[in-house]
């Protein structure tokens, strides 16, 4: 019962809807006061509207009074949570917290931008990109100077580029992208959300053939030349066979790798099954299980000779062996698909576009405007003198400052008039001090102040967010009330109905009359595909003693005229005595075999070795009526078999292993065909089975159609209406249970905090 408790918190919450104040305006009119304490008639107004929005019938007298008496219940147990102090433990904290914070995130970026990047990202991805590129490293938060020389150089080579030069070999010359030696700065093609943003931006934007401006990334400054823009191709899904071959591999290696992929190819084409030679033959351990197969992708996902190639590919077909860093691949393209609409898209856009590179933009714009509707002031004269202290302890990482200067109280900034002092950001730059390696101790520290200015423009817009924002309130506040519903009702009703065995034991005793079976049978139903099926079905059904065929029970050998039970031969025996012990349906066939050389004169050696088995399963706690001995004496071995390995299989025991149950049956006939035979045994009600049901309910043999299939219905006793035992309904008892202790809960409830109704707000509300 316990894994419905999160869902039933959850509904909980759909009907709590949110509160609009953490306590209720006491100068609003109030709808119901619970004890002392007054509910609004806007907070329940709110509720109400959202979780009966479009109804025909929302504001009738008797949906307004049920609901009303609904979220009463409601409130009243999160009020008892809360006069209990669950609300100041440390776990419900961390917890409520946690999902403050991620309810946080929509309201800490700016929405018309997030539209804009994703309606963006969706447009570029109609088109590729291939494009070459030039980089010279530059760090993030390089100093002035140093970002300066990075542009000039990139000018130059701009320049250069577009007075003729070869912009591949200015690449390899020049360019710090360490593949640039090999790809004369060609990254191939490419489609949005697979760079950098900024980089991607500018390639989107230079026209083919051209070159862009110097463009500023987290990896420094880059040069972009587009070579081509083309359709997008969509995505592909492909299987492929692996033979490993990787680059600088000895030369014999390499020639072997090539003819083993040659030998497998000429398979593939003779129509050999594609997923046996992928299981046998393919080094990609990750798919060879698969046939193969790997997950869909579209262009710039894969190294460009695999890619290539599975894009020219038609549905169906295999190519040729190719070659990669990996090794040789023969691919398969099973399937292609365009890009998906927008709408199928969009929610996955958002959430690449809030981890994207993009995001820094929107966040750019997000700090502006909080900047402006929280009114950021800052203190020029402080400021210059608080970051005058930076020295070179600074680039070490081991800056300090004096605790006792009078200058750490100054405001260096106001945030909606909350000041935040020099001694505020003295304690920050401590803490996130690095040693650098380049720069200045001045630029560091303006790096740091405004890191600082930012942290604290988002610390306070958080802390905020519910002043700000009135549906962000709501929700924190059924997320609070949700918690703490929980955790009583765990308490209260869930587990107690659970754990309360002699309580649950005297309420269905009490309501015995709730739980009566109606008109049952005891039957047999045997469904199957044809009449011959059926027949073989009838014919061995009063056997009871079936073969179980998933059991593949392995021989266990002996050595010439022994019969001890070796260490290896008990440990194979225990669990088939386990097996036995735990269902007693279960019975074992014991077969032993000998040797044509072992002496037989003062005792059948097949026979010992099978009743030293059965001994072994007794002295397990095996039921002797479960076990059954066979002694098949001397087996002559000719032929390649006629060796010490072929003559030492003969001196065994064997097994096999039967079931009484009905289900083994249905198994044995459906060897071939999983949907042949279909046999139920146990007691039905009416309703149950439609085949049962259209036959007369006495005892007796029926045969019927249903859709196509013959039905044979074998009726042992008819059963009168009876109760319930306890164990046959207990799923059901234990939720009715939980109900009862629920309501009896909530009188007591009401007996502590009285419900008062304020009928004048109720029909105002009805009538509005």
């Amino acid at each position: 019962m316990r894994s419905n408790h999160l869902l039933v918190a959850v509904a909980a919450l759909l009907l709590a809807g949110c509160t609009a104040t953490k306590k209720n305006d006491k100068k609003e009119p109030a709808i119901v006061t619970l004890g002392s304490q007054p509910v609004s008639t806007s907070e329940f107004q709110y509720v109400y509207e959202k979780n009966n929005n479009g109804n025909s019938d929302a504001y009738t007298r008797e949906s307004v009074n049920d609901y009303l008496n609904l979220y009463s219940n409601f409130k009243l147990k999160v009020l008892e949570a809360e006069s209990r102090g669950l609300d100041t433990t440390t776990a419900f904290k961390r917890e409520l917290e946690g999902y403050k914070e991620q309810l946080a995130l929509p309201y800490l970026t700016d929405k018309s931008v997030t539209d804009k990047l994703v309606q963006e990202a969706y447009e570029r991805m109609k088109q590729e990109v291939n494009a070459s590129h030039i980089l010279i490293n530059l760090a993030p938060d390089a100093a002035p100077e140093d970002t300066l020389a990075a542009y000039n150089q990139v000018l130059e080579l701009r320049k250069r580029a577009l007075a003729g030069e070869d912009f591949g070999k200015l690449a390899r010359e020049n360019s710090q992208d360490p593949t640039a030696a090999e790809s004369n700065g060609n990254l191939g093609y490419f489609t949005a959300m697979q760079m950098v943003y900024p980089f991607e931006d500018a390639a989107y934007k230079t026209p083919a053939g051209q070159v862009s401006m110097p463009v500023r990334t987290r990896f420094g400054y880059h040069l972009i030349k587009v070579n081509d823009v083309r359709p997008a191709r969509g995505e592909v899904r492909v299987a492929h066979i692996m033979v490993r071959a990787t680059p600088g591999m000895p030369k014999a290696d390499s020639l072997a790798a090539k003819q083993r992929v040659d030998a497998i190819y000429k398979r593939v084409q003779r129509k050999e099954s594609w997923d046996k030679l992928t299981s046998e033959f393919s080094e990609d351990a990750n798919s060879a299980s698969n046939g193969g197969e790997l997950p869909w992708f579209g262009t710039g996902r894969m190294i460009p000779a695999f890619e290539e190639t599975a894009f020219s590919l038609k549905q169906g077909e295999i190519s040729k062996p190719v070659l990669t860093p990996y090794g040789w691949h023969i691919i398969k393209l099973l399937e292609k698909r365009g890009l998906a609409p927008y709408e199928d898209m969009e929610q996955n856009l958002r959430n690449r576009v809030a981890k994207d590179s993009r995001s820094e933009l929107n966040k750019t714009v997000f700090l502006n405007r909080i900047k402006k509707e929280n009114n950021l002031a800052e203190n020029a004269e402080a400021k210059t003198a608080a970051l005058a202290k930076a020295d070179d302890n600074l680039l070490q990482g081991k800056w300090d400052y004096n605790t006792a200067d009078k200058a750490l109280k100054s405001t260096l900034f106001t945030i909606q008039a909350k000041p935040y002092t020099v001694a505020d950001f003295y304690t920050y730059v401590k803490a996130e001090q690095r040693p650098r390696v380049t720069g200045t101790p001045a630029h560091a520290m303006n790096v740091l102040y405004n890191n600082f200015i930012e942290k604290s423009l988002l610390e306070y817009e958080r802390a905020n967010l519910e002043n700000k924002h009135n549906d962000y309130r709501m929700l924190v506040k059924e997320y609070h009330d949700g918690i703490l519903l929980f955790q009583l009702m765990d308490e209260k009703v869930w587990s107690k109905a659970v754990e309360d065995t002699t309580g649950l034991q005297t309420y269905f005793e009490q309501n015995k009359d709730k739980y009566t079976w109606g008109p049952r049978v005891q039957a047999t139903v045997i469904s199957a595909a044809n009449k011959e099926l059926l027949q073989k079905a009838q014919s061995q059904l009063a056997q009871r003693r079936y073969t179980v065929r998933s059991a593949k029970l392995s021989d266990v050998l002996f050595e010439t005229n022994k019969t001890d039970l070796s260490k290896e031969v008990t440990t194979q025996l225990d669990a088939l005595a386990s097996r036995l012990k735990n269902n007693q349906n279960l019975t074992l066939e014991i077969n032993g075999h000998t040797d044509a050389r072992e002496a037989t004169a003062k005792q059948n050696i097949a026979a010992a070795r099978t009743e030293k088995v059965k001994a072994y399963f007794v002295n397990k706690g095996v039921s002797e009526a479960q076990l059954k001995t066979i002694a098949l004496g001397k087996t002559k071995q000719a032929g390649p078999d006629n060796t010490e390995t072929g003559r030492r299989r003969n001196r065994r025991v064997s097994f096999i292993l039967y079931t009484s149950e009905l289900s083994a049956l249905a198994d044995n006939l459906n060897a071939e065909n999983p949907l042949a035979v279909q046999i139920t045994e146990k007691k039905f009600q009416k309703g149950e089975n439609k085949a049962l049901d259209d036959v007369t309910w006495e005892k007796g043999t029926y045969t019927t159609q249903q859709n196509g299939r013959e039905y044979l219905i074998i009726i042992n006793d008819v059963l009168a209406p009876a109760p319930k035992k306890l164990n046959e309904v207990r799923g059901l008892v234990t939720s009715d249970y939980q109900n009862y202790l629920e309501q009896e809960w909530v009188k007591q409830l009401r007996e502590k905090y009285p419900v008062s109704v304020n009928q004048a707000e109720v029909d105002k509300l009805i009538k509005k």
